[in-house]
């Protein structure tokens, strides 16, 4: 019984071992390049991975933020809402007395 469990014990520590021997390490060292039939294909996950910048991450979220800017801090004639400068100036001398404005829209 005793043989058993010590030969038990000795299979798990030789295959954890083995367990942590497997896993990849997490910098590559060089990238491998296959041939296949005269095709070179090479690895562009490793390249990339070794072409990556630290602080690419928050280069890359700034850019987003600069694409993407907050509206609720724009202006509203920038959003193309209508101001009631805005509807003043086209409505003319009509304005809140008449539904035909005195200049018309832009498009007409």
């Amino acid at each position: 019984m005793k043989r058993s469990s010590a030969l038990t014990t000795l299979l798990l520590i030789a295959l954890s071992g083995l367990a942590l021997a497997a896993e990849p390490t997490a910098q590559p060292v060089g990238c491998i390049d296959v041939s296949v039939g005269g095709y070179k294909a090479p690895d562009y996950g490793c390249l990339s991975q070794q072409m990556s910048d630290p602080e690419q991450a928050r280069a890359r979220q700034k850019n987003q933020e600069a694409l993407n800017p907050d509206i609720s801090k724009k202006a509203p004639n920038k959003l193309g809402l209508a101001t009631p400068a805005a509807t003043s100036v086209r409505m003319g001398n009509t304005f809140g007395t008449s539904v035909t404005p005195q200049r018309p829209a832009a498009g007409q």
